[in-house]
């Protein structure tokens, strides 16, 4: 199979590179990424001498750079987009340049070229939930942040493509992402490098924000199963049946640091801070299979001891981050 993977350099996107062509031998990807901040082309130096792999840097904004691309691939895996929520409500017009635009050039040349499209989403589309509930494909939207609102406007597109130009595409919607390569304004790797900095970890409001927590390697494993075995026109939900208050997460973290509550401080809360998100997987789950297979303490564990052994990569990004920035994979 010959793939396109746009935001390949990214965290997500680099993981499903790596993943994909350490186990499947006959794919070959081109990986195009603008190579924004949170773009780091060092997460694929074990594949930059592979055949199967080709990095172009581009736009995927730019027409003539997608099209030229599209000729000769047989899917598009979409991962690119401007992801953070902090960002999003300081400069939301970078989010629908990215997000919306970027999506609908990409919709278009897979018309044109009749390619399969799958488009990664987020739960962050359906806004916010109460001490119950969960998400799944049934959930209406109800974005409450320039970012959400941006991905809920793609996953709109994407749908709107099926049904009127009979695009073959699918979409997946998935909850917080952990692992490697995550850029450290994210709270997982900003507690860890702030930790081994003898930094505090911050934490929004009173740390009671709920989020189900799923390792990259378990979203990209249920990623690649919709791309090659899901129904054309559906959506699916990928969650990690791990909810979590974000003062927990950041305690489990101290704990691994043999340190306690006084390593993290309290600051202001984000403006439209969804209370909890929790996601129903069961249809991915009947249907191809997919199930976590990642705990997430051992999942943890693995994170950190990354992070703590891949210092000179976190360093030469840390110039990037927002200060006090702590939400969202």
């Amino acid at each position: 199979m010959r793939l396109l993977v746009t935001g390949g350099c990214g965290f997500i996107g680099s993981n499903f590179i790596l993943r994909m062509l350490s186990l499947h031998d006959d794919w070959t990807i081109v990986n195009l990424d603008i190579l924004t901040y949170a773009g780091n082309e060092e997460n694929l130096a074990a594949v930059s001498g592979d055949p199967r792999y080709t990095f172009i840097r581009g736009d995927i904004c730019d027409a003539a750079v997608v099209d030229a691309l599209m000729t000769d691939c047989d899917a598009v895996v979409h991962f690119a987009a401007e992801s953070h929520v902090d960002r999003s409500i300081l400069a939301p017009a970078a989010f629908v340049r990215a997000n919306v635009l970027g999506t609908q050039v990409l919709l278009d040349a897979a018309v044109r070229y009749n390619v399969r499209f799958h488009h990664i989403s987020t739960d962050e589309v359906f806004g916010a939930l109460g001490k119950e509930g969960t998400f799944s494909e049934q959930t209406p939207y109800a974005p409450r942040s320039p970012y959400a609102a941006s991905k809920a406007a793609a996953d709109h597109l994407v749908r709107a493509y099926i049904h009127t130009y009979g695009l073959k595409a699918t979409i997946s919607n998935c909850s917080n992402n952990y692992g490697p390569y995550q850029f450290p304004e994210k709270l997982i790797p900003l507690a860890v490098t702030n930790l081994i900095d003898g930094k505090k970890i911050p934490v929004y409001g009173k740390g009671e924000n709920i989020r189900d927590w799923v390792h990259v390697d378990d979203h990209n494993d249920a990623v690649a199963l919709v791309l090659t075995r899901g129904r054309i026109g559906e959506t699916y939900c990928i969650g990690g049946d791990t909810e979590l208050r974000n003062i927990d997460v950041a305690r489990a973290i101290c704990t691994a640091f043999d340190k306690g509550d006084e390593s993290f401080t309290f600051v202001t809360d984000r403006k439209g801070h969804d209370f909890r998100y929790a996601i129903d997987f069961s249809k991915i789950q009947k249907e191809l299979g997919w199930t976590p297979a990642h705990d997430f303490a051992a999942g943890l564990a693995e994170t950190i001891s990354w992070y703590r052994s891949h210092e000179k990569w976190w360093r030469k990004l840390q110039g990037r981050v927002i200060a006090d920035v702590t939400e969202k994979e």
